[in-house]
């Protein structure tokens, strides 16, 4: 398997291309506008085109390139189902996957911070086993952190916030061992605690995470709710653009 982190220290956003290199296919996970070009120098880099665009949810901190990406490279959108997005794309289920060659990545639901939200795991049938060796988790856990649950619900945040808790036990199901890459580290304003750390795993957050000692669903909500920091600045527009699919202008 191929597989490179972006780290965009200006917004504290990770996003992720990864894939098989035989047969050639790659796809990008929650891209940012200002990396588009990273992402396809990478590419030709690894010499394997990106036919797959994956977003975790419609992003509320910054342009996404997904857009311009789908544009140059011909590649296939795919969103969670329910997202809401004006654009064409592959709307995803709970359970949903997608195979790019020998890499398989499934979608699991997991709403709390939007309304509609995955986090995608990742297999590599070249190991040996179509068990998941990471999961990209987007804004649902976060490393030493969770994702807010006001900034897509307005009034909401304490009923999103559990069905958040729902979707962290779901992703306790996964074995200790699989690798947690989340689309925020510290910095970001979708979490309060972030790690600067990147990488994590899914043993290390369940011995170490806080939030996710909180058993109750409303003692969890009752936390997570707690001390928001303010909203993403221009998120309404952010979240227009990302609807729209509007090709973002070169900064």
């Amino acid at each position: 398997m191929l597989f490179r982190p972006f780290l965009n220290d200006a917004s504290s956003c990770a996003s992720y291309l990864f894939g098989c290199g035989t047969p050639a296919k790659l796809a990008v996970v929650d891209p940012h506008a200002d990396l588009v070009d990273d992402y396809l120098a990478a590419a030709a880099a690894l010499g394997a085109p990106i036919v797959g665009v994956f977003e975790t949810h419609v992003q509320a901190d910054h342009v996404s390139g997904l857009p311009a990406l789908v544009v140059r490279t011909g590649a296939t959108a795919y969103l969670p189902l329910g997202a809401g997005v004006e654009f064409e794309h592959v709307a995803l289920a709970d359970g949903d996957t997608v195979e790019l060659g020998n890499t398989l990545v499934t979608a699991i639901a997991t709403p709390g911070h939007a309304p509609a939200h995955h986090a995608y795991t990742v297999a590599d049938r070249r190991r040996g086993t179509e068990e998941p060796w990471f999961v990209l988790s987007g804004d649902s856990l976060l490393i030493g952190d969770v994702g807010r649950p006001d900034l897509h619900v307005a009034g909401d945040a304490h009923g999103q916030a559990r069905l958040l808790h729902a979707s962290l036990m779901r992703l306790l199901e996964l074995p200790d061992h699989v690798v947690l890459y989340p689309s925020h580290y510290a910095g970001s304003v979708c979490g309060r605690g972030l790690s600067g750390n990147p990488v994590s795993s899914i043993g290390f957050e369940r011995a170490h995470n806080p939030l996710l000692a909180l058993t109750d669903p409303d003692a969890f909500a009752a936390a997570v709710v707690a001390d928001t920091p303010p909203s993403p600045p221009e998120q309404a527009r952010i979240v227009a653009a990302n609807r729209s699919g509007t090709v973002a202008a070169p900064a």
